[in-house]
């Protein structure tokens, strides 16, 4: 893991425990990454498009309700682009609709935030309309 001078792990090492958190299914370690002010805002378009504050509130309202639609929902990253404080990451989902049986295989990109260690911004881009084409018949 990269550390700065100040002892807090690098942006990209932060983004990347988020993710291995969410494959994982450890709510708690991903809540763990987040700011207590943390904006977690997901695409217009998408079913659960809103701004989310708070790590309880991410998880419950994103990360949760994603597991009781979809089976093995997983943001796959591939690519870091690092700026300073500011991550981006392209990367891919793949799920299958628990009511469809439809499987999602869609690239992203993922904009992320962080300050003192901890993830305090995020932003979704994604193809919403291959989102929603899984979701129904």
């Amino acid at each position: 893991m990269t550390e700065h001078t100040t002892g807090l792990a690098a942006p990209a090492d932060v983004v990347r425990r988020q993710y291995l958190a969410s494959a994982a299914g450890d709510l708690e370690a991903l809540r763990a990454t987040l700011a207590p002010d943390v904006e977690w805002t997901e695409m217009a378009g998408f079913p659960l498009a809103g701004t989310y504050r708070t790590p309880e509130g991410v998880t419950s309202n994103v990360m949760e309700k994603l597991a009781t639609e979809w089976s093995d929902w997983i943001a796959h990253d591939d690519t870091y682009v690092v700026d300073g404080e500011d991550v981006v990451v392209l990367a891919r989902y793949t799920a299958t609709n628990k009511a469809t049986g439809k499987p999602l295989d869609v690239r992203v990109a993922h904009h992320f935030t962080v300050r003192g260690g901890l993830i305090v911004r995020f932003e979704q881009f994604v193809d919403t309309a291959k989102v929603r084409d899984a979701m129904h018949p």
